[in-house]
């Protein structure tokens, strides 16, 4: 059944609080979560005068299962991946959300016409595009810079450390890509098991020289610090990095895996209809669109695109910089959720058994 949490509902009771009501949402901290307090937070509080509490985790979706199963649920409002999404609200641990609530674009496309395609699940509204990329240190390559996920790989004509994470998406279809299989046909190579076994077998030719990373934050700082030359990282990091701290950093877009991440509503959240008001307002064509003022990750929706604008430093074009845009999208791949919600326990097991072995 539908849970459809109207303005109502939510005005009546705010009416009758007697103190200032409160959200807490759950999300990925750094820059990111920055983006959205300025975007997000900070406008719904001043229009609705509900306080936005801002929590972060190394990934949202593990402490929310963990609070819906254990009845203990202190989280309103959780950012998470769409394969996560999917998985949560087929275990039943997420609201059902009816797009119908959603507002519509501003030329009133409805909502389910306006969002990029995955841009909407059962129990999740989508906010942003983000990227995995690779980047580098451009004072290690003076003269002759990487340019493709082929190089990436390559520590004989670009040598130095690379920087991974330490989980299986992402990277097993970079490393496909990198060993010549075409964008469009890595999932269907990836979902037999000569394709796995090649893809383990393209890690190993640079297994000797990986730092592992585990959050978001570490790419930029592994790469300031000297310790890798190249590091796989999600692009808004990096373009913080360079942007906002000038670092001589640069981005490859060639084989990027590009997915989205989206609002849910925990099942049992303790303020469940304000919730679904700041992810009614968070998901708006002008908001989304003023989230990218903050970060370089592309909205949700269609209709934002055309009000992406420049970076809050008043002269950085967003556009160029956003995994969405045209010039970027060249050898791009999007992320298969429904293969990751079928494969994601076997390959971690692969990949961790993988990482183990000498």
């Amino acid at each position: 059944m539908k849970t459809t949490l109207g303005l109502a509902t939510t005005l009546a009771l705010l009416a009758g609080a007697g103190h200032a009501e409160q959200i807490t949402v759950l999300t990925w901290g750094g820059t990111y979560a920055r983006s959205q307090v300025e975007a997000y937070h900070k406008p719904f509080t001043e229009k609705t005068g509900i306080v936005v509490v801002s929590v972060d985790s190394d990934n949202p979706a593990i402490p929310i299962k963990a609070q819906v199963e254990a009845n203990n649920v202190t989280t309103d409002v959780v950012d998470i991946e769409y394969a996560d999404a999917v998985r949560l609200c087929d275990e039943g641990l997420l609201e059902e959300i009816d797009p119908a609530v959603l507002p519509p674009a501003p030329d009133g496309t409805p909502a389910t016409e306006d969002f990029l395609p995955q841009g909407l699940s059962d129990c999740a509204v989508g906010s942003i595009v983000f990227s995995t990329v690779f980047a580098y240190d451009r004072t290690r390559y003076p003269d002759n810079a990487p340019q493709t996920i082929v190089d990436f790989f390559d520590t004989g004509k670009f040598p130095g450390k690379r920087g991974l994470k330490r989980a299986p998406k992402a990277l097993l279809e970079m490393a496909l890509m990198a060993d010549g299989v075409p964008a469009a046909e890595v999932y269907d190579v990836l979902s037999t098991d000569d394709g796995v076994n090649r893809a383990f077998a393209k890690l190993d030719t640079i297994k000797n020289d990986v730092v592992w990373w585990d959050t978001g934050a570490q790419p930029p700082q592994l790469l300031a610090d000297g310790e890798v030359a190249m590091t796989a990282a999600y692009n808004g990091r990096i373009f913080n990095a360079a942007v906002t701290e000038g670092k001589p950093f640069e981005v490859v877009w060639d084989g990027q895996v590009y997915e989205y991440n989206l609002f849910a509503i925990p099942k049992g959240a303790p303020n469940r209809e304000a919730a679904l008001e700041f992810i009614k307002f968070a998901t708006d064509t002008q908001r989304l669109a003023d989230q990218a003022k903050w970060i370089s990750y592309g909205p949700a929706r269609k209709s934002s695109a055309g009000l992406v604008g420049l970076y809050h430093d008043g002269k950085t074009e967003m556009a160029p910089n956003m995994p969405t845009s045209p010039e970027n999208m060249k050898n791009a791949l999007g992320s298969s959720y429904d293969f990751w919600v079928d494969h994601e326990a076997e390959l971690t097991e692969r990949f961790n058994a993988w990482l183990s072995a000498s």
